[in-house]
């Protein structure tokens, strides 16, 4: 028996097929460098915004139109004052923690009013679960007039499976100050689109402060490696169909 010979539109038809699945790898490989680039700047940019001094909280009036990810570790200050008793527990699992503190348990996040108007929800720091329902109960209303500083940071969006929040136990499950401005008294508002994380206070002190995971995930370079890879290969078949069509053509 011989062997089928394709006819010679389907052998240009394979050809530009394989030269253009070497072209879309090495494209998408070029991309992941651009890719791998630019997270490098952002880390870069994110190590120098954290050993900045900080700057005053962006005010109200320009909340709707924030670049939050520029801002985003942005070490500010705020002054104002503390509505304990609006306290909302955010449910974590923390991991690697800088303080004792750790496994399961909830971000303390409270209202904190600014003295020029508005509320940024703060995140006080992480309790054991054991301390959730103490962290919702404990503190009066208005607390005196002060000037903290922590890490600003965008809110945190739910997922297509994150659960309703628990009201009758101020229970939430991501750091949403949309979804958190629904647990607290609406006068509050206006509501900042961000939180801010603030730092570590005394050793064992709860909340746990200074938890804030400063962490991009930067695998641009295996990528593109990959998709170089696939490129290499796909000519390399074309390179021994071009062979295997030559030994057949002289047999």
């Amino acid at each position: 028996m011989t062997e089928r010979r394709m006819s010679p539109v389907m052998r240009w038809t394979f050809v530009v097929l394989m030269l253009a699945l070497a072209a879309t790898c090495v494209w998408l490989g070029n991309w992941q460098m651009q890719r791998l680039a630019e997270k490098e700047a952002l880390i870069a940019a994110v190590d120098q915004r954290l050993g900045a001094e900080p700057v005053p909280v962006p005010p109200s009036a320009e909340w709707s139109t924030l670049d939050l990810e520029a801002l985003n570790f942005q070490p500010v200050s705020l002054t104002g004052a503390f509505r304990y008793n609006q306290t909302v527990t955010v449910f974590t699992s923390l991991a690697n923690a800088n303080g004792p503190a750790s496994g399961p348990g909830y971000w303390v996040v409270t209202p904190f009013v600014l003295a020029e108007g508005g509320t940024v929800f703060v995140n006080r720091g992480f309790v054991p679960q054991d301390f959730q329902e103490a962290a919702v109960t404990d503190g009066e209303g208005d607390a005196a007039q002060v000037t903290i500083s922590g890490l600003l940071r965008p809110g945190e969006k739910a997922g297509f499976m994150t659960p309703g929040p628990n009201t009758s136990d101020r229970i939430e499950w991501v750091r949403d100050p949309e979804r958190l401005a629904a647990l607290v008294d609406p006068a509050l508002a206006p509501f900042a689109p961000f939180y801010v994380d603030l730092p570590a206070s005394a050793p064992g002190e709860l909340p746990q402060g200074g938890e804030t995971v400063v962490e991009f995930p930067n695998n641009h370079l295996g990528y593109a490696y990959t998709w170089y890879g696939f490129a290499v290969v796909a000519v390399v078949m074309l390179g021994f169909w071009f062979a295997r069509q030559r030994a057949a053509g002289k047999g």
